[in-house]
């Protein structure tokens, strides 16, 4: 009880923020009790910073790379093309919307496509006029794909980098699993979407008032080097395992080129449009902290009972048969997150698999499962992740405000079938992805 408590006080402290306490200070503040009252030891702060440390600065060093392309004109280039695309008619518009949510939250993570696509979206569909409605269906469109395919690779969520590094999963093993199990999220969303919204994106809209996409580039230089980098990116991405080489270095290394060449370092910042200090300062490095934080003090709820009882009823469905467990452990993980956070939830379940003691085959389902089920399960309450309290936000400092009822009745609408159309995919597709 004493765990829980704290671990309840924390989490309050950290969606409502009273006098606007950082998130980070919050979950210290939670950890520090937890550790005076006994409900974790100081060592348990080495076990928990081994399982987190890796994700946290992979996540930080993906904001920098993603702030730094959106100050030199990438996101805004792209919206401006997809609107010429869709040649003046909502739906097809409504369908590239989509699909560049996914390509976003595949390689620049959730948070990086919700936070910044939203505002650019917001921008573009204010310019094409469209109406009140179709506006708040897109928007809506664009804060659910950004982590209902926030799957495929390791870095597009840092719920994926801790299950991965706790369970020793490549990434090329997770990318041959989850592509696959992304495109039928993906495919999933659009069709719940589009139930959900066809009768106010069928709608027309000219591209008149709108800028070249080109006018959109302020760095050229950056600009040019995106595309390359990131391909470098990926593909060191799949070769860097065999040499042990922790995610965060790579993508690091990647952020410390890029600001190199926006910061123009070598010519010591002449000609420099993109303020790389500026980006450094607006990095998420509360999420250090949160991280640490938050994940001791779930650590000690585990610690108190928590595990045993997550184990027992992951052993559970283990004896209801494969289909059973995977899809129990989706939804058992949505729901912890959608009441607890996604972040700690998902240290929650990996440590009640570790300790569930099933079969080699049932276990890889439920890792999959557990990652699926935090990074689709947030959406079912706004204090599912971060990300959509900040979503929340920004939305509100645009004019659009939400409401947590209105979002939980479109959350609960949409994405029940979305969470279980995926993991039958998994189920379906992960004795496949062996061979």
């Amino acid at each position: 009880m004493l765990a829980l408590a704290i671990f309840v006080i924390t989490l309050v402290l950290v969606i409502w923020r009273p006098g606007g306490l950082k998130i980070g200070w919050s979950a210290l503040g939670g950890a520090l009790a937890a550790l005076l009252t006994g409900v974790v030891q100081w060592s348990d702060t080495i076990v928990v910073w081994h399982i987190v440390w890796d994700a946290t600065f992979t996540f930080v060093a993906l904001i920098v790379i993603s702030l730094i392309l959106d100050e030199a004109g990438l996101f805004a280039w792209a919206a401006l093309h997809i609107a010429r695309w869709g040649h003046g008619r909502g739906p097809r518009l409504f369908l590239l919307v989509i699909v560049l949510g996914a390509v976003s939250s595949a390689f620049f993570a959730n948070d990086g496509a919700a936070l910044l696509l939203t505002p650019v979206v917001i921008a573009l569909l204010a310019r094409l006029r469209l109406a009140p409605k179709a506006t708040l269906a897109f928007i809506i469109a664009i804060g659910f794909v950004a982590d209902t395919t926030s799957l495929p690779l390791i870095i597009s969520n840092l719920v994926n980098i801790v299950s991965a590094n706790y369970f020793g999963v490549g990434f090329g093993r997770y990318a041959a699993v989850m592509i696959p199990v992304d495109l039928a999220a993906l495919a999933a969303t659009l069709g719940v979407l589009w139930i959900a919204f066809r009768g106010v994106i069928l709608t027309q809209y000219t591209t008149g008032a709108l800028e070249p996409p080109r006018s959109a580039i302020k760095d050229p230089l950056v600009f040019r080097a995106a595309l390359p980098l990131l391909a470098a990116l990926l593909l060191v991405y799949f070769v860097s395992p065999r040499w042990h080489i922790p995610v965060s270095f790579v993508t690091g290394s990647a952020a410390i080129i890029l600001m190199a060449i926006a910061g123009r370092w070598w010519p010591r910042g002449r000609a420099a449009t993109v303020s790389v200090s500026g980006v450094l300062r607006h990095a998420p490095w509360q999420i250090v902290l949160f991280s640490l934080g938050m994940y001791l003090v779930v650590y000690g709820m585990g610690k108190a009972g928590l595990t045993e009882l997550g184990a027992h009823a992951l052993t559970w469905l283990a004896a209801r048969g494969d289909f059973a467990a995977t899809i129990g452990t989706g939804f058992l993980a949505a729901f912890v997150a959608s009441v607890m956070n996604n972040l700690p939830s998902t240290l929650v379940g990996a440590l009640a698999i570790h300790h569930a003691g099933v079969a080699t085959h049932t276990q890889e389902l439920m890792i999959y499962a557990n990652v699926i089920g935090n990074d689709l399960g947030p959406k079912f309450t706004p204090i599912g992740s971060l990300a959509t309290l900040l979503w929340l936000h920004i939305l509100a400092s645009k004019g659009h405000r939400i409401s947590w009822g209105q979002y939980m009745k479109i959350g609960l609408l949409i994405t029940p079938p979305v969470l279980f159309l995926t993991l039958a995919a998994l189920y379906l597709w992960l004795p496949f992805s062996l061979g």
